[in-house]
């Protein structure tokens, strides 16, 4: 039988990793398991070449921004029940999410993705892919758009 007791979220608090923290409570809740809730805070510069020219806020301000969204990314009637670590930091988010899977022993990662277009694809690369192909664990990558898992209605007697 499969154990899943850590289960990552990677999250750039986009729609892609919402719906991919929808998918990671629920398996957490069904295995019982501990959901760890990563941000991985990129220098601006890396993506936005006009920071060059202008002074950036302070380092402070994107730690600040990180907790209060990991803090209430997930609504309170939904962490009811689980076992919640968040945590942030800064770096490469693909390097970045695979050191904290290997560090925290996770046994699953969820994460989002963009479902950019080829082109998109090859210029900017994807997070998701990288993670897919060098986690030290099983990754189940979630669409926004995708198939949802939906409990179908019961009829009523």
């Amino acid at each position: 039988m499969i154990e899943i007791k850590k289960i990552l979220i990677p999250t750039d608090f986009s729609e892609p990793s919402q719906a991919a923290t929808q998918y990671a409570v629920e398996l957490a809740r069904k295995f019982g398991a501990q959901l760890h809730l990563l941000n991985v805070i990129e220098d601006p510069v890396v993506y936005m070449p006009m920071f060059e020219s202008y002074s950036l806020p302070p380092k402070e301000d994107f730690e600040n921004f990180a907790k209060t969204r990991l803090d209430n990314w997930i609504l309170d009637e939904d962490k009811e029940g689980l076992d919640l670590v968040t945590h942030w930091v800064h770096g490469n988010p693909f390097v970045d999410i695979l050191k904290y899977a290997k560090n925290e022993d996770v046994d699953l990662i969820v994460v989002g993705t963009h479902g950019r277009s080829f082109a998109a694809h090859l210029l900017l690369g994807s997070v998701a892919e990288k993670v897919v192909r060098k986690a030290p664990c099983p990754v189940l990558t979630v669409r926004p758009k995708g198939h949802q898992f939906i409990h179908p209605l019961q009829d009523e007697a």
